[in-house]
């Protein structure tokens, strides 16, 4: 029992001297033009990868766009108009078919109660 806890003793002491053991880290101040910077360069990427999302580019070409023109226009774009455009599109409504959802949800509910292979609702009967 004694070699025992000697091992565990130093496995424990060994796992604890390593959670220790620092890698070296290098900070650096960055400047407020070097972070605009940085931000505008992401706004710009984040928009262009919207314009790679398949249903983004077929919605383009169905109005007559290629996403490489859009892709063009963007890099055509102020700092502010893209900055705006990030912003819109990164608030849009993401769930707009959601009531359309939820209703097939209900739908389908309330057909497998009826059915009497759920019990969730508690104003149906069962047809068994």
């Amino acid at each position: 029992m004694n070699k025992t806890m000697r091992s565990t003793a130093m496995a424990v002491l060994l796992s604890f001297s390593s959670s220790f053991i620092v890698a070296p880290v290098h900070a650096a101040i960055v400047s407020t033009e070097e972070a605009v910077v940085m931000h505008q360069q992401q706004d710009r990427s984040e928009l262009k990868q919207f314009f790679d999302r398949e249903d983004i580019a077929k919605a383009l070409q169905a109005r007559g766009v290629s996403p490489e023109a859009a892709k063009a226009r963007v890099d055509s774009m102020t700092e502010e108009e893209a900055q705006k455009l990030a912003a819109h599109i990164e608030n849009a409504p993401a769930g707009a078919g959601v009531l359309g959802i939820l209703f097939t949800v209900f739908i389908v509910l309330l057909v497998t109660d009826i059915l009497g292979l759920t019990k969730v609702f508690p104003f149906t009967r069962s047809v068994r």
